[in-house]
């Protein structure tokens, strides 16, 4: 009497107490589009991810410490600069203290900056549309 149903050409592996399946990795050849890094032996794929790299977390806090201390050095620098100074901006005139004036300036530098940069970027991607549309 035979059987018409496909065997298995290997037995499932065991681990060495024949509880469970193998977890230990078999080396493979490697898949189209791995890279083979020159000397180790191992694909960039099967490399293990750092335990203590970073994530969001530690990205938020790194930006709450570095503006704390932006923070701190902006109260410095607002209490050492009082004395009031007088300013004219297109016909506008008044005076200020020096350091508002300077932070008044400063911010809108970095308006500025910024209204440059995202026109900047909007143009770049309208072209790397327009190149992926051809």
């Amino acid at each position: 009497m035979s059987d018409d149903s496909p065997t298995p050409a290997t037995p499932p592996s065991r681990t060495s107490e024949g509880t469970g399946p193998d977890t230990r990795e078999t080396p493979t050849a490697p898949a189209a589009g791995d890279t083979h890094q020159a000397g180790t032996g191992r694909t960039a794929a099967r490399e293990t991810k750092d335990p203590l790299r970073g994530s969001r977390t530690s990205g938020i806090w790194a930006a709450v410490v570095g503006l704390g201390l932006v923070l701190l050095l902006l109260v410095i620098f607002i209490a050492q600069n009082t004395q009031s100074v007088s300013v004219s901006f297109l016909g506008w005139s008044g005076q200020t203290p020096l350091a508002v004036a300077l932070l008044i300036a400063t911010a809108a530098g970095l308006f500025l900056s910024a209204v440059a940069g995202s026109l900047r970027i909007l143009q770049l991607r309208r072209r790397v549309r327009r190149v992926g549309k051809h």
